[in-house]
């Protein structure tokens, strides 16, 4: 069992790095990938818990990317070097962009009447990357909502009152950004993207041209008829399938590490191959 997608409280799950990869170790992964949002500041803490618990962890990052389309796209960046300069040059530029976004975020709040700050806000992702996930809980904290998904339907969604667009790069800087740092590109949840087969097909197409490496074909959301569809996708491309729970902790509760709801089964070969097509990329 496997689990090549999760987060950490250095974005916005609720396990630390160290806490996360003992989880993994308890629940018997044979390999693990921490892939935080446009960050890889919980990356050196994971390694070092990594190697003194014995788990195999894959160092990634997961980077929004610009989509015309009514879903949203994110990509996946495996086996990338934390101490990549270009890497975090980039992930800098995201992060000043999100830290402008939740300033916009608590203004519209504020005129919405709710009583927040950006700093209850801060002090709520405990040093992690500020996310709406951290208002959410925030506003059930404070008894504006009685849960998070009705923080995000009132609030903080797509079209709510309060919701802010995210900075986001074009997938040629996101993929320059993840191969600078000697990794892999991956697209991940493209359930998400909300295309039909014949435009997921078109889509995953250009990416490969671009040069994408794999696809999230293993996922919580996929239904058994779109996993088949994205590991013949993953075929056809020459891409190399991968998978994960999209782990968050308590912020996504009903998500189990290595388990999603209960239904993801990720085949260890997943890690094996990728781990075979970054060596063969880097042979040399």
């Amino acid at each position: 069992m496997i689990d090549l997608h999760t987060h950490s409280t250095a974005s916005d799950g609720t396990y630390s790095p160290s806490e996360l990869v003992a989880l993994a170790k308890e629940a018997g992964l044979y390999a693990l990938a921490l892939t935080d949002h446009d960050t890889v500041e919980g990356l050196p803490e994971a390694q070092a818990a990594a190697e003194r618990l014995g788990v195999l962890l894959v160092p990634g990052v997961e980077i929004s990317v610009k989509f015309e389309g009514a879903g949203h796209c994110h990509i996946l960046g495996y086996f990338v070097d934390p101490a990549s300069k270009p890497l975090r040059q980039t992930l800098a530029l995201l992060k000043q962009a999100r830290a402008e976004r939740n300033l916009r975020m608590v203004e519209k709040l504020q005129a919405l009447g709710v009583d927040i700050t950006l700093e209850e806000v801060v002090a709520r992702a405990g040093g992690g990357e500020v996310g709406r996930p951290h208002f959410a809980n925030l506003l059930v904290e404070k008894g504006v909502v009685r849960s998070v998904e009705e923080a995000f339907e009132r609030y903080l969604k797509k079209g709510a009152p309060a919701y802010v667009p995210k900075a986001r790069l074009s997938p040629e800087e996101a993929f320059s950004a993840i191969r600078e740092a000697g990794g892999l590109p991956v697209l991940a949840h493209p359930i998400h993207l909300r295309l039909s087969p014949e435009e997921l097909a078109r889509y995953v197409a250009k990416l490969k041209e671009l040069g994408l490496e794999g696809l999230e074909a293993y996922y919580t959301d996929h239904p058994s008829e779109f996993t088949a569809l994205c590991l013949e996708l993953a075929q056809r491309y020459d891409l190399v399938p991968t998978g994960g729970s999209d782990f968050h902790g308590h912020n996504k509760p009903d998500i189990k590490l290595g388990r999603g709801f209960g239904n993801l089964v990720v085949p260890d070969e997943c890690y094996d191959k990728l781990r075979a097509r970054w060596q063969e990329g880097n042979s040399g």
